[in-house]
């Protein structure tokens, strides 16, 4: 199984248009041979104070939002991206200044879980 992330900085004051797009999805990939699962996360900017011993709000760090998918297996998640749902999907792209900057897929390997998969 792996599990694909893409780390999304989206801009201050289109956090609400952004969470909107994945509320109305049009849930392509839910279809997609060996497709487990999808989230997303909203990003929790916080810090450790040590001082406090405590998790503190940090308003200088911007976060990302990152969803993820969990595939079968990494041939499953090509396989998508190649498809016709894959570019039907992402057709309609949001506008640039929603963005702070260029998004970051991270491609992992499950090798340890405790679900019961």
């Amino acid at each position: 199984m792996i599990v694909v992330t893409n780390q999304i900085p989206v801009a201050s004051g289109h956090e609400i248009d952004f969470e909107e797009r994945f509320q109305n999805r049009v849930h392509l990939v839910d279809q997609s041979p060996g497709f487990i699962r999808n989230e997303v996360h909203r990003p929790r900017p916080v810090r450790f104070d040590r001082e406090q011993g405590t998790f503190v709000d940090d308003p200088e760090t911007e976060g990302f939002y990152e969803v993820k998918t969990w595939w079968e297996s990494m041939d499953d998640f090509v396989n998508w991206t190649r498809s016709e749902s894959f570019a039907e999907a992402h057709a309609n792209r949001p506008p640039k200044e929603m963005f702070r900057g260029p998004s970051q897929v991270a491609v992992h390997e499950v090798f340890l879980s405790t679900d019961d998969r």
